[in-house]
């Protein structure tokens, strides 16, 4: 059974750090606090079908993977935690309707905040719904989004790579030359067909490959090989609403292709 109580809180959330099915089986006997924190942070009730539900959800999974005993009580770490998440949200979300109703065509603007988080890990933690490999989502989900399909699809696919939706909250690129290498990387997989197709025979990021065709730093490349891959397989597949939260990629490709 999973509490939060002090003798079992670091046997429960120090396996969940480490073991991905238990993390799904964590966050999920834990919706109640997940829905109750949601409440207390936003002042208002929130069900599994609203995207703040699935910010919080998130929110939890990094708190358990970020989670130390000299932070303090988990309860009220994790709390902290899913309430910064879902205030970024809330900004990030007034920020995106005034664009929207300005001009639709203005999505490849900047919509990073002030840490430098990428922009599709905002996505991932904003806008991501429940993506456990053992309670997919999608068109068979009535109550899911547009969105959720995509990410439902996406963690389908990275799934087949060893690695999972989750995972990308920790890899994605925050600096700058960071980014912007990382972006090349992609551009460089997509124009080349060959290349793309050995990824997805072998299952792995063609390191070597990459690096000799713009000399981008091995280092960054095995650092952030999930981003990598995860962003060339949205960008070369249907994926219109994930695409649209990867400016650095699209940019790069522009130049690229």
């Amino acid at each position: 059974m999973f509490i939060f109580g002090t003798e079992q809180i670091s046997e429960d959330v120090l396996r969940a750090q480490t073991d991905e099915n238990y993390m799904n089986d964590f966050i999920k006997k834990h919706k109640k606090f997940i829905l109750l924190s949601a409440f207390r942070a936003t002042k208002r009730f929130i069900t599994e079908n609203d995207d703040e539900y699935s910010v919080a959800m998130i929110a939890l999974c990094e708190a358990v993977k970020s989670y130390e005993e000299s932070k303090g009580s988990f309860k009220g770490f994790a709390f902290l935690v899913i309430k910064r998440r879902l205030t970024d949200y809330s900004i990030s979300q007034a920020r995106f309707q005034k664009e929207l109703s300005v001009e639709p065509a203005s999505m490849d603007g900047e919509i990073e905040n002030e840490e430098e988080v990428s922009a599709l890990q905002i996505e991932i933690r904003q806008r991501s719904a429940e993506i456990s490999k053992t309670e997919g989502i999608g068109v068979e989900n009535p109550g899911s989004t547009p969105m959720q399909d995509e990410i439902a699809a996406v963690q389908k696919l990275l799934s087949g790579y060893g690695f999972s939706f989750y995972d990308l909250t920790e890899c994605s690129p925050k600096a700058e030359k960071t980014k912007i290498a990382c972006a090349k990387a992609v551009a460089i997989i997509l124009k080349n067909s060959s290349l793309f197709k050995k990824m997805q025979t072998s299952k792995t990021l063609p390191v070597k490959d990459i690096s000799s065709d713009k000399s981008i730093s091995v280092k960054i490349l095995e650092r952030h090989r999930k981003y990598i891959i995860a962003a060339a397989e949205i960008m070369n597949g249907d994926y219109p609403l994930l695409k649209e939260y990867m400016n650095y990629i699209r940019k790069a490709l522009e130049l690229e292709l």
